[in-house]
């Protein structure tokens, strides 16, 4: 099969089309025809060397058709998803023509979409939707702040939780960007900052933030929030560094809480990927409900340009590639 493999760490180069062979069944995995799969910043990192695992073939979700499947739990030729489970850390990922993923790390994603929407779901709305109706538990007409909404993660985030009836403000660096988030819902946009918590008028009146900037803004978060509010640590799109002589007896604020969530322990004892309704939300795309289109679509041999889009962020939403 053809598999876009990662020869060494470093620049565009290190990915590389090349042969290899196919995976081979075995118990407790599911073999996936590879339809189509998203782009994520994870796997820029695994090709940079930055991550703490890179398997040969990166990629850490798909959409495709069930191949084999040695025990039965999906019948040969069902539309599936997969995502995480080790895929493109431990074990070869989805930037090849097949992959073979653990049982526990597969749905069913029935749908009447293209591959290319599809593909847009997985790893996106999975933790999107995590993140708000299970860390946040965001309900109709709680006030929710996302701060980095312009990600494909966030302006995911922000149409399901308008969907379900939040009132959301959302940030950005980028005044441009203002209008995008408006059309998707936010009732209002704020310039991102690092002490936001001191200048948005909602202050103390905050229900949830869902915070894709990362550490670097962390503790503002928090601050922002009224008594008994969430916020949800889910991106570090403000860069990896840890917060510098964290002392949260002097900086952290009281009665509120403070989650994380990170998409890598999806299919592991307590995170059954079937605990996210992938089925209804792509479902609900296919009604018109849900807009999951990409941004922009690839072909297997554009991966290079893939990346290199991602990495100069000009992305502006999700990001696929679909084989022809």
């Amino acid at each position: 099969m053809r598999a876009i493999v990662l020869e060494k760490f470093g620049g565009l180069d290190s990915l590389v089309i090349k042969e290899i062979p196919e995976p081979e069944p075995k118990a407790g995995h599911v073999v996936i025809q590879v339809k189509a799969f998203g782009i994520n910043h994870a796997e820029l990192h695994m090709r940079r060397g930055e991550w703490a695992e890179a398997a040969p073939v990166s990629g850490i979700e798909c959409v495709g058709l069930v191949k084999s499947c040695p025990g039965g739990e999906f019948p040969i030729g069902a539309k599936v998803a997969a995502l995480m489970g080790g895929l493109g850390r431990t074990i070869n990922g989805s930037y090849a023509e097949y992959t073979c993923a653990p049982v526990s790390n597969v749905a069913l994603i029935e749908a009447d979409l293209p591959w290319a929407e599809l593909a847009a779901i997985p790893e996106t709305y999975a933790t999107a939707w995590t993140c708000l109706f299970r860390n946040l538990g965001i309900e109709k007409g709680q006030l929710l702040v996302i701060r980095g909404a312009t990600s494909s993660f966030g302006q995911a985030a922000l149409k399901m939780a308008v969907n379900a009836g939040a009132h959301v403000i959302a940030t950005s660096r980028n005044r441009d960007r203002f209008a995008m988030l408006e059309k998707l819902g936010a009732e209002r946009c704020e310039v991102e900052r690092r002490d936001l918590s001191k200048v948005i008028p909602e202050a103390k009146k905050i229900d949830a933030v869902l915070d894709l900037v990362g550490n670097t803004v962390m503790l503002d978060s928090l601050a922002m929030l009224q008594r008994g509010g969430r916020s949800c640590l889910a991106g570090w799109l403000g860069g990896l560094d840890p917060i510098p002589d964290f002392n949260p007896l002097l900086q952290m604020a009281s009665g509120v809480y403070l989650t994380f969530f990170g998409s890598f322990v999806f299919g592991t004892p307590g995170f059954p990927l079937s605990d996210v309704p992938l089925q209804q939300i792509a479902a609900d795309a296919a009604a018109g409900r849900l807009d999951v289109k990409p941004t922009r679509v690839f072909r297997f041999e554009e991966i290079r340009e893939a990346h290199r889009v991602m990495e100069a962020n000009e992305a502006r939403g999700k990001l696929v590639v679909v084989h022809a």
